[in-house]
C-alpha cells in the first residue's frame, strides 16, 4: 500500500467482478464515473433517476448519490473512494463512509456513577434493545 491508495486484489472465490469492452478512450469512461453532471445521466435504470451526486476524488473522498423513484421517494447512498488513479482505477466502497468511517457502528460505554455501574449505548444499540423488550 501506497500513501494515496489502499489496493484491492479481488478473491475469485468471494468477489463477483464484472467487465464491458466499450470502443471509448479511457479519458471518457472516468469522466462519465467522475463527473457529477455525468453520473447523473447514466447511473440509474430508467424510469428512476439520480437527482444528486456529489464527488470528492481522492482516497478517503465521498461518492454519495440520491436516486429517486417513479413515486418521488429519495434514496441517498453514500460511499468512499478507496483507490483514485486518474484514467485507470476508481474503487469505492459503500461499506465505509467519507473518511474511511463505518457506515454503522455500535458500542458500549462502560462507566460507574457513583458505587453503580452504568452503560451508555450508541443509538443503533438502544434501538435494537427497545424493539427487543417491545417483543417480549
Amino acid at each position: 500500500m501506497n500513501g494515496r491508495t489502499i489496493t484491492h486484489k479481488p478473491d475469485p472465490k468471494l468477489d463477483l467482478a464484472l467487465e464491458r469492452v466499450v470502443d471509448v478512450p479511457p479519458s471518457l469512461v472516468w469522466a462519465a464515473w467522475t463527473t457529477p453532471e455525468y453520473v447523473k445521466q447514466w447511473f440509474t435504470p430508467a424510469p428512476w433517476r439520480t437527482v444528486d451526486c456529489e464527488i470528492d476524488l481522492r482516497p478517503g473522498g465521498v461518492f454519495r448519490t440520491v436516486m429517486r423513484s417513479p413515486e418521488g421517494q429519495e434514496f441517498p447512498n453514500e460511499g468512499c473512494y478507496l483507490e483514485v488513479i486518474e484514467n485507470e482505477k476508481l474503487v469505492w466502497t459503500g461499506a465505509l463512509k467519507p473518511g474511511y468511517r463505518p457506515q454503522t457502528t455500535a458500542g458500549e460505554l462502560f462507566t460507574r456513577v457513583g458505587a453503580k455501574p452504568s452503560t451508555n449505548s450508541s443509538p443503533s444499540r438502544r434501538r435494537c434493545r427497545r424493539r427487543r423488550a417491545e417483543k417480549r
